[in-house]
């Protein structure tokens, strides 16, 4: 059985807007992911920010106008592509920044929040990218899966992050069907991004504030989705839950008071690095 989750709709100036889903306290019904945010953005919104004890990952739907410029206090410097996937590891501490290629037009993504597992909060920083072209695809009767992270079937993800989830990005025609296979112990929920579709038999539009979520189980399971009134496209999320505390002040997770304000110290003192 599935429990239901809430959007909230979020706009921040005239050039984000997105709908998001947050995790309450142990990042409950969604752990090991502490949000998601479906978002267009067509304007720098966010200033160089900091980032600590998760990971921060922006995936970029292949209809996406343009493709996002991201920096970082390591010096990565970037530019991921629709289609394309980057994921920044902040353990113990980056800065962070990222902007549309293209002022004006909109890109279309995700923005995904990933807790890490407590020994490796304290770890060093470190980003890994997936360009469009290297994401595995399944094509199926009616249906087109993007594993940009994770497994489906055969098609595996080259990505290998710090905390193990699964990304599914589905397209299905109308009239078609679709099992995905969720392991035991995994957590997972799904979020409609167009279109109308039945989940396991009842019915969610991308249009409403609502989606299902699927607390792990002690044996496997299978989720089924289903169209029936025209194409539509959802986003599969699974992975272990870490059951573990989460803290949040600003852009920083950590699993006590104290390490978040070690961490913020930390920040202050310029030990983040600099964009």
């Amino acid at each position: 059985m599935s429990e239901i989750a809430q959007l909230q709709r979020m706009n921040i100036g005239s050039g984000f807007r997105a709908y998001s889903l947050r995790g309450g306290e142990m990042a409950a019904p969604i752990d090991p992911f502490l949000g998601v945010d479906h978002a267009w953005m067509s304007a720098a919104t966010f200033q160089p920010h900091p980032h600590a004890g998760f990971s921060a990952v922006s995936y970029l739907f292949l209809d996406s106008e343009t493709g996002i410029d991201n920096r970082d206090s390591l010096g990565h410097r970037n530019r991921i592509q629709p289609g394309g996937l980057h994921w920044t590891a902040a353990g113990r501490g980056i800065v962070h920044d990222e902007s549309p290629a293209v002022s004006g037009q909109t890109v279309h993504m995700l923005q995904i929040f990933v807790n890490l597992a407590v020994d490796r909060q304290g770890a060093d920083a470190f980003a890994l990218s997936l360009e469009p072209q290297d994401v595995p695809v399944v094509q199926l009767p009616g249906v087109k899966v993007r594993v940009p992270l994770g497994s489906f079937g055969e098609a595996r993800s080259p990505l290998h992050p710090p905390t193990e989830v699964c990304l599914l990005d589905i397209s299905l025609d109308e009239g078609a069907t679709l099992s995905i296979p969720v392991p035991t112990g995994h957590s997972a929920f799904i979020m409609p991004i167009f279109g109308a579709l039945e989940i396991d038999g009842q019915s969610f539009d991308a249009g409403e504030s609502r989606l299902p979520v699927f607390p792990a189980l002690e044996t496997p399971r299978e989720i089924t989705l289903q169209t029936k009134h025209g194409n539509a496209k959802a986003v599969v999320f699974s992975g272990t839950p870490l059951r573990q505390p989460v803290f949040w002040q600003g852009p920083l997770a950590l699993t006590s008071t104290e390490a978040l304000a070690e961490r913020m110290a930390a920040y202050q003192r310029g030990e983040f690095g600099s964009l």
